[in-house]
């Protein structure tokens, strides 16, 4: 009776009864990867906004906390009232930054209140200590000293172990979020199968492109657990596969970045970059220390990366590097510092008992070395021959460096970093203009 009926059934409601369990199957494919895949995008976005949250926090805390040990110390000797206010603004800072902790709202296991009371035991210390300043019993000062250092001790462990604890629970959402991924994988693969013995076609295809987009997902959560932050997946879906990818890169690049932040390096010269460069300067400049900021630019780099070629080009950054390097070892001091912004700028950090020096002998050793990188032709002539976008011939003489140096003394008005980078951007544009290896001086006078 029952294949009677069927056979009595049109063409067109037997294609669709055959196209029944295709029906099926896609929508449990749907299903399971929806789940799947909304439980993935909700570990990383909590990995985005909590974990990340709390770790940028966690290292602001011993920056603060050690910041205000320094001043705390400096007051001791210095018995200054401005190093006493810069003391309390870092200890507001520090218990800011515990505040931010407790208003997310998945931190209950973040040891927040126990940070306020061993910060508030640590400032009542300090407290207690300052109180007793004029006391020169060696006995009492070395007895609260060992208190301080001890409630700094703890209070660091306990920030460093909030740290690695976040740092092992977000290890562990990335296992998980690999595991939902690959567990959906499998689960999509074995329903699609089933679609293709079927013998449907367009289920097959369906199914193959979520089960790729899937496999996309599982090996660029496999790549970031790894640190390999560079991977993007190769999911082109607008749908919830293309919101968990862009959440992936946007993942992947907030770790680049803190990953960078930590490096701080410049990949080609190994120097510290611009973050580096700007906090060294701001901390210069908050210690109240004269500083003489030199901004080194090299002149025709352009027309010389043109001419020879890209890898020549970087071998000119690292021989430039390593003369700044090898003549601020030479001729200055442990408190000099070096830094590579980028391209073909460097910056050097000194006082201004040194510049002079330090900035002469630069010149020569670049002026020295750099004649090597031309061949025979362009050596003898002095310059390399180019041509404009009108098609004009022009020459570009040999390779000069040029040197903005920007004084400010401490006995001078507070100058800001950033006062200090347009003044030395446009010395150095007046350096470019002359010709040859130079350096120009602007001293702060007001």
């Amino acid at each position: 009776m029952f294949l009677t009926r069927i056979q009595r059934l049109s063409i067109s409601t037997k294609i669709i009864l055959g196209y029944l369990p295709i029906f099926l199957v896609m929508i449990l494919i749907t299903i399971v990867a929806l789940s799947s895949l909304n439980e993935a995008n909700m570990t990383s976005k909590n990995i985005i906004e909590h974990d990340i949250v709390l770790l940028e926090a966690a290292n602001n805390m011993l920056d603060s906390l050690l910041a205000q040990e320094s001043y705390g110390r400096r007051y001791l000797i210095l018995d200054s009232q401005e190093i006493l206010g810069l003391f309390w603004q870092r200890s507001q800072e520090f218990d800011m930054l515990v505040s931010r902790i407790q208003a997310l709202t998945e931190s209950q296991d973040i040891p927040s209140k126990q940070l306020l009371i061993l910060h508030n035991e640590f400032n009542n210390l300090y407290k207690d200590r300052l109180k007793n300043i004029g006391n020169k019993s060696s006995i009492i000062t070395k007895e609260y000293d060992a208190k301080i250092k001890s409630k700094l001790d703890e209070l660091i462990a306990l920030i460093q172990m909030m740290m690695l604890n976040v740092k092992e629970n977000q290890n562990q959402m990335i296992i998980k979020n690999s595991d939902a991924g690959l567990k959906a994988f499998r689960i999509t693969f074995i329903l699609s199968s089933l679609g293709i013995i079927l013998g449907i076609g367009a289920a097959a295809l369906t199914t193959r492109n979520i089960a790729r987009s899937i496999q996309q997902l599982k090996l660029a959560t496999n790549e970031i657990s790894k640190g390999r932050f560079n991977h993007i997946p190769d999911v082109t879906a607008q749908d919830e596969l293309g919101e968990l990818a862009n959440a992936f890169i946007k993942m992947a690049h907030l770790l680049a970045s803190l990953e960078e932040a930590n490096l701080n390096a410049n990949p080609l010269t190994r120097l510290p970059g611009g973050i580096a460069i700007e906090n060294v300067l701001k901390n210069r400049l908050a210690a109240s220390k004269s500083v003489t900021f030199c901004l080194l630019d090299i002149d025709n780099f352009k027309s010389f990366n043109d001419h020879y070629g890209y890898a020549a080009g970087n071998e000119i950054i690292k021989t430039t590097a390593k003369i700044i390097e090898k003549t601020t070892a030479e001729y200055g001091t442990n408190d000099d510092f070096v830094g590579h912004i980028g391209g073909d700028d460097f910056v050097l950090l000194t006082t201004i008992g040194r510049y002079n020096k330090l900035c002469t002998h630069i010149i020569e050793g670049f002026d020295k070395k750099i004649v090597d990188f031309y061949n025979s032709k362009d050596r003898a002539n002095g310059y390399i021959l180019g041509e404009t976008r009108q098609g004009k011939k022009i020459k570009f003489p040999i390779m000069s460096i040029s040197i903005a140096v920007v004084v400010s003394n401490k006995e001078k008005r507070q100058i800001s970093h950033i006062e200090i980078g347009e003044i030395a951007a446009e010395l150095k544009e007046h350096a470019k203009k002359i010709s040859g290896s130079v350096f120009i001086i602007n001293r702060r006078k007001k």
